[in-house]
């Protein structure tokens, strides 16, 4: 049996869609300081991909959960997930701007690169946390599909500046792993971890 309800710590509409496709109750809790809650998404020097989005997700878990201890809410399950594209060895966050995100789809253009989403909940002291790990296969595109595509205003805000669940699909050729998680929150981990409450 899953928990029916949730604190979701993220603003992202693509996380709010899929726990309600779970049928997951949520109430979305937003960081009192944005500029804060960005900073956390700074890569620090050599860090792996897969230890920067193991941290990033817990530093907001533990910063939504102490927001919800000060403003004393009702105790229930607190859920965060971060992800993050990766290219070689190489990083790729939200796009700064239009031309940032222009080279970042010109560099992921005819590759693979993967997708990591951590999602962990917080809940009665404990941390539970997961990883999906994607592959995601780029056809080849030209100046002017990716410029078309960046006109559309659809990368901003997302990592590796694009979405797999809008007009970025057309050009991708192959995918390996969850979908989900490439959208931002892996349905079956984020099941599993509910679950696992069962026994805090």
């Amino acid at each position: 049996m899953m928990s029916a309800f949730v604190y979701l710590a993220s603003q992202s509409p693509r996380r709010q869609a899929l726990l309600q496709q779970m049928g997951v109750a949520f109430e979305v809790v937003l960081p009192q300081d944005a500029q804060a809650a960005e900073a956390l998404e700074e890569v620090l020097p050599n860090e792996s991909a897969l230890k920067y989005v193991k941290r990033v997700t817990r530093l907001k878990l533990e910063s939504a959960m102490l927001q919800l201890q000060m403003q004393s809410r009702t105790i229930a399950p607190v859920l965060c997930a971060d992800t993050t594209v990766v290219l070689g060895k190489q990083i790729l966050g939200k796009p700064a701007d239009a031309q940032h995100a222009f080279d970042m789809l010109s560099r992921l253009s005819g590759q693979t690169h993967h997708v990591l989403t951590a999602v962990a909940i917080g809940h009665n002291g404990h941390v539970h946390l997961a990883v999906s790990k994607s592959s995601v296969e780029f056809a080849p595109m030209t100046a002017n599909d990716i410029q078309a595509y960046v006109d559309s205003q659809e990368p901003m805000g997302k990592a590796g500046a694009y979405a797999i669940q809008g007009r970025a699909s057309v050009f991708i050729r192959k995918i390996s792993g969850s979908y989900t998680g490439i959208m931002g929150l892996p349905l079956y981990e984020t099941a599993q971890l509910l679950k696992s409450l069962e026994n805090v």
